[in-house]
This record gives C-alpha cells, sequence and structure tokens, in this order.
C-alpha cells in the first residue's frame, strides 16, 4: 500500500476529493491529514472520512525536526499539498526526492511565489487583465511555487470574472484533475514533465 499525507490549512476541499478518489483504491490510500491551523476546515474532513490527522507548529516544522518521525511512523510515501500555505523545509525536500507535489492556482510561474495563494492570485490575475488562468500541479522543492511542472490545465477569464467567480472555475479544474494526477505521479506513469 502506498501512502499519501495531505498537507491543507484551509476548508479541505480539494484534501477532501483526494481522499474520495483513493477511497476504494487497491494500492494508494490517504494515510495522514496534516495541518497547521486548529480551526481549518480540513480536519473536520479528517474526521469524517475517519482519517488521521496531525496538527503541526511553525517552530517544530522549521527548526526542528520537520515531523519527519511522524511521517516515518505512519509509512508516508508522497506528500501532497493541497491548499498548504507554509514552505517545506529542505528536510522533507530531501527525504522525499520527487515524491511532494502541489497544485497552484494560476499558470506558473506567473502569480506564484510568497504571499501568491486563494483570492490574492485570482485578484492579481484579473487586476493584470489575463485572458486565462488555470492550474499547475509541479514537484516541490525549497522554493514557493518553483519545482519542476507536472501539469497545467487552463481556464479563460472573462470580462465579467470576479475574484470569486475565478476562484469557483479554477477551483473545479482542481478538482477535477489534482487526484488523477496525484494517482499518475505516483504510479510512477508521468514520464515526460513539461
Amino acid at each position: 500500500m502506498i501512502k499519501l499525507a495531505v498537507f491543507s490549512s484551509g476548508t479541505g476541499s480539494n484534501a477532501a476529493r483526494i481522499i474520495q478518489h483513493f477511497q476504494d483504491h487497491p494500492v494508494i490510500r490517504v494515510q495522514l491529514i496534516v495541518c497547521n491551523n486548529p480551526k481549518a476546515g480540513v480536519l473536520n474532513v479528517a474526521i469524517e472520512h475517519h482519517v488521521p490527522s496531525l496538527l503541526i507548529e511553525k517552530e517544530q516544522f522549521f527548526r526542528g525536526d520537520a515531523y519527519l518521525p511522524e511521517l516515518e511512523k505512519n509509512q508516508i510515501d508522497f506528500l501532497v499539498l493541497a491548499g498548504f500555505l507554509w514552505k517545506i523545509p529542505a528536510e522533507l525536500v530531501e527525504a522525499y526526492p520527487r515524491r511532494i507535489i502541489n497544485i497552484h492556482p494560476a499558470l506558473l510561474p506567473k502569480y506564484g511565489g510568497k504571499g501568491m495563494y486563494g483570492h490574492f492570485v485570482h485578484e492579481a490575475v484579473i487586476a493584470s487583465g489575463e485572458k486565462e488562468s488555470g492550474i499547475t500541479i509541479h514537484y516541490v522543492d525549497e522554493l514557493y511555487d518553483h519545482g519542476q511542472t507536472i501539469f497545467q490545465a487552463k481556464v479563460a477569464v472573462g470580462p465579467d470574472d470576479t475574484p470569486a467567480t475565478l476562484a469557483r472555475k479554477v477551483q473545479a479544474l482542481e478538482h477535477k484533475f489534482f487526484p488523477l494526477w496525484i494517482e499518475r505521479v505516483v504510479n510512477g506513469n508521468v514520464s515526460n514533465p513539461r
């Protein structure tokens, strides 16, 4: 069994989709939800789907052991970032080479980096007059939104779009593609990442 840890800081809509996708999978399952926000909705998602959760704090994550012993104890094979707002420390990047993937709500390299998450991304896309936005699924390295791109999907930005309407379009892409591409990466079916 290949075990995933899903890292999330927010409501957990992507985490819920990922859990549902792998619920009856023969070889892949979500073993752990990792969260840095004690009020995040993703913790309720974990309870609802009977997935153990790990609440982490900044000092230990960045200056301690990065919770690597807890991940090893849970026999975690891959880390999946689904709305996780902290940068991943070097210890985890080294422990999980090309086994940490993230989804970003824009077409990287545009609109990535520190502070570029959620509505901030959609506001920036609209303010810049972009005609399209979308999602980027990528490997994680020590920098924000920097690792090698695995997959992108695009959506049109209409003249009447607001950050909220664009967010809904982008989230629909996330829910459709992220679980499928996690499965492809885990199964080694990503022969030629872009």
